[in-house]
């Protein structure tokens, strides 16, 4: 269970045991904030039919994927806004810790299943 009044957002990715898990760590109306570390590709394509999904890098670089686009790099401090229905995917060569920006009813891997996809519920 994630320590929901704890403010500081390292504490939160040193809780993290598991790479492509997130975990709410609050909410802000309808839109959940999730921390999550990432290291390696299993991340499978896939997009959100109805949901746009931000993706802060706050460690480590991430390789984002959009589909019939190069894949580019996102480093510390920089975000990118995935549009809804934008198929995609993220992968990462060394950890990466990553603030996602989401509506609470967005699914982790959109309608697609893998061994890394997580319900609503396991990110609470």
């Amino acid at each position: 269970m994630v320590d929901k009044t704890e403010r500081d957002l390292r504490k939160h990715f040193l809780q993290l045991t598991d790479y492509f898990s997130p975990k709410v760590i609050g909410k802000v109306n309808d839109v959940f904030v999730k921390v999550t570390k990432t290291k390696g590709d299993d991340v499978p394509w896939h997009s959100h039919g109805h949901e746009d999904e931000m993706f802060y890098i706050v460690k480590g670089s991430l390789i984002m994927e959009l589909e019939n686009s190069p894949k580019f790099s996102l480093n510390e401090g920089e975000y990118f806004i995935v549009e809804q229905g934008i198929r995609h995917r993220v992968s990462s060569e060394q950890e990466c810790w990553i603030l996602l920006i989401e509506n609470a009813s967005t699914k982790h891997t959109g309608d697609i299943q893998s061994d890394i996809t997580k319900t609503i519920e396991e990110q609470l």
